[in-house]
């Protein structure tokens, strides 16, 4: 529907609809994990960066953490640096993490910092090293096969697990009515540099912020039962069942547990959603019908509404 032909009435439909969702979360602290489709592909770039001024306008405080695999798997490929992975995780020695630090901290994250400005934000751009905001530890990665008896432990390098979150200059920022923009590199008390998962590092900074929204962007409608229908709204007790009996599993089981260690520690509802559709981020807050799969420590009542 173009400009000409939308019909007012609809409008007005939208925004009194969007209303009491603007009233219950201003002032509140939203964390995006921002990755996938909606980070490759232009209109949905373009939407990404609207949505998140269009929040931080009616009083909401989004908080960007950003991925960024494919544009460094692009880079080692150009400087002809061979891309090794173990359990679905980068190899990571001391050349590629430089690498890494370029294209994260740099070429990525620059990038989504001038999107929000061109759309009238104010966003400013970190990485975990800046105020060591993120402390990380190496990750360390076992494998087992029936004939061992003790798991070997692998060294994938540069790879870490968030130790801790200084949240001081991401409530500096947002309390000046800056947009902060965050690159999932951490540090170690030694000065480190370590590549951490963006969901990971999304689910931890939500925890510290105490804040209201943990919203992490899929290439997927969200999480599916055995049917293929799109659940959406679960508690954290009907989340930890799938879990158990394997309804979840494979790829989306790693993302799963970052939504639901964060509701767990503290955030008030996490949010997978599809990225692949245009402002999938304001769907998912101010309608009723949302975008994904909500996750909460409510009852079984869990609904969008949370």
């Amino acid at each position: 529907m173009t400009e000409q032909t939308r019909d007012p009435r609809q409008v007005v439909e939208v925004l009194s609809e969007a209303l009491p969702y603007i009233q219950r979360f201003s002032g509140k602290t939203v964390v995006v994990k921002y990755g996938g489709n909606a980070m490759t592909e232009d209109p949905l770039i373009d939407s990404f960066a609207r949505d998140m001024v269009l929040m931080k306008e009616v009083g909401i405080n989004p908080v960007v953490v950003h991925g960024g695999g494919p544009q460094i798997g692009e880079l080692l490929e150009k400087l002809n640096i061979e891309s090794r992975f173990v359990n679905g995780m980068r190899v990571t020695d001391a050349e590629t993490m430089d690498v890494v630090e370029m294209v994260l901290g740099g070429l990525v994250n620059k990038g989504i910092v001038n999107l929000i400005n061109q759309c009238g934000g104010k966003a400013i751009g970190l990485t975990g090293k800046d105020g060591a905001q993120i402390r990380a530890r190496q990750l360390k990665v076992e494998h087992q096969s029936p004939e061992m008896t003790a798991p070997e432990i692998i060294d994938i390098g540069h790879v870490g697990e968030v130790e801790h979150i200084s949240t001081d200059l991401i409530e500096m920022l947002a309390g000046r009515d800056f947009i902060p923009v965050i690159a999932p590199i951490g540090v170690d008390a030694s000065g480190r540099s370590f590549n951490i998962n963006a969901d990971l590092v999304a689910g931890k900074v939500a925890e510290a912020l105490d804040a209201e929204k943990l919203m992490l962007l899929t290439n997927v409608a969200g999480l599916m039962n055995a049917d293929g229908e799109v659940l959406t709204g679960l508690s954290t007790a009907q989340v930890d069942a799938m879990i158990a009996d394997g309804t979840i599993h494979g790829g989306m089981l790693p993302k799963i547990r970052c939504a639901l260690e964060s509701v767990k520690g503290g955030v008030a509802s996490a949010h997978i959603i599809d990225g692949r559709i245009p402002h999938a981020t304001l769907l998912e807050i101010f309608t009723n019908a949302g975008v994904g799969t909500l996750i909460t420590n409510a009852g079984d009542e869990a609904t969008h509404d949370a």
